[in-house]
């Protein structure tokens, strides 16, 4: 049996991730930061299947003792600051987790045991102001934000460990993935839980940034797929994951509200306030690397991915108006 370790296990990929290890007959070992309230919401169903230990990609002794006592196989970093609006009020925050946590693990693989296969996440937000449309894996990387910065610092260390040390260590620079998991300050989940609040009376109106923002939406549950291909193939490499097809915050919108019946117009309202320093305005994908290496595709189109999550919060939801009758 095989033993993979996934860092940042409590966020949206790490759930899937563990899903699809688990059914591939994997011990999963998650690692958690230590919190004062428990966050194990998204792999509550998983816990009796799982092993979770604490540990922090600051700390680089308890990444050490960590490989050396549970000796996987398979390392998924996933742990990161991963918010873009917070990485611009905490950059040092941001560029100590996101970036040297990268190089504390990577040290950890190489001291303990260089055979460990290293999957690092990496973000389309390196691309930031896009100097190739659309984006493959050897398109510049011109980030707009600390997040974006410290990324592209993640995935040059993988590359460099990759080159230097020989490790198996692969980048997977993956686009915006959603689902119903996905944490409520993201924009998507945003819009999808304010579409049915407002459709059951428990909202009025949705405040946005730029809505002319253009992004490359696939589902989460593919993407972990493709982390786990990579780090099956033979030769450790770097793949963009994305469904190569592009969207605006404004056509989201649109999908969302009419799943509920409603005109997104009546209740959108733009402000300046959600606006980043630094605007991203076109991220898509060239996949076809990790279709024709991997043989990965996604199985899920933006407006199936749109309705899966509106009709998540629909039933998250309802109760809600439920308990409001019956007080």
């Amino acid at each position: 049996m095989s033993t993979a370790l996934i860092t940042g296990i409590t966020g949206q990929d790490g759930s899937y991730l563990a899903e699809l290890l688990l059914s591939k007959g994997y011990r999963v070992i998650g690692m958690a930061r230590r919190a004062s309230t428990v966050t194990y919401e998204r792999i509550q169903h998983l816990l009796d299947d799982i092993t979770i230990i604490q540990g922090d990609l600051t700390d680089q002794g308890s990444l050490l003792s960590m490989l050396e006592e549970y000796k996987p196989d398979e390392i998924y970093n996933l742990a990161a600051q991963s918010f873009v609006p917070t990485s611009w009020n905490q950059p040092v925050l941001t560029g100590d987790v996101t970036a040297l946590g990268v190089t504390r693990l990577l040290e950890a693989i190489r001291f303990i045991n260089p055979k460990i296969r290293f999957y690092q996440a990496s973000s389309s937000e390196m691309f930031g102001k896009v100097l190739e449309i659309p984006q493959k894996e050897t398109t510049p990387f011109y980030p707009r934000s600390p997040y974006g910065v410290a990324k592209a610092y993640g995935h040059w260390i993988t590359v460099n460990y990759r080159e230097s040390f020989n490790l198996f260590s692969v980048s997977g620079i993956l686009f915006n993935h959603e689902s119903p998991r996905r944490g409520l300050e993201f924009v998507t989940r945003k819009i999808s839980d304010a579409a049915v609040r407002i459709k059951l009376g428990l909202g009025k109106e949705l405040r946005l940034g730029n809505l002319e923002s253009r992004r490359d939406w696939g589902f989460a549950g593919d993407y972990v797929r493709a982390m786990w291909l990579m780090l099956q193939h033979e030769k450790p490499d770097n793949y963009v994951v994305g469904t190569g097809e592009t969207h605006s915050v404004r056509e989201f919108c649109e999908l969302a509200f009419g799943c509920v019946g409603l005109d997104y117009n009546q209740y959108v309202v733009q402000d300046s306030l959600y606006y980043r320093p630094a605007e991203v305005d076109l991220l898509v994908s060239d996949p076809r690397k990790a279709g024709s290496v991997l043989g990965w595709e996604p199985t899920m189109d933006f407006k199936q991915l749109v309705h899966m999550m509106v009709d998540a919060d629909m039933e998250r939801l309802k109760p809600l108006v439920r308990n409001q009758e019956i007080l």
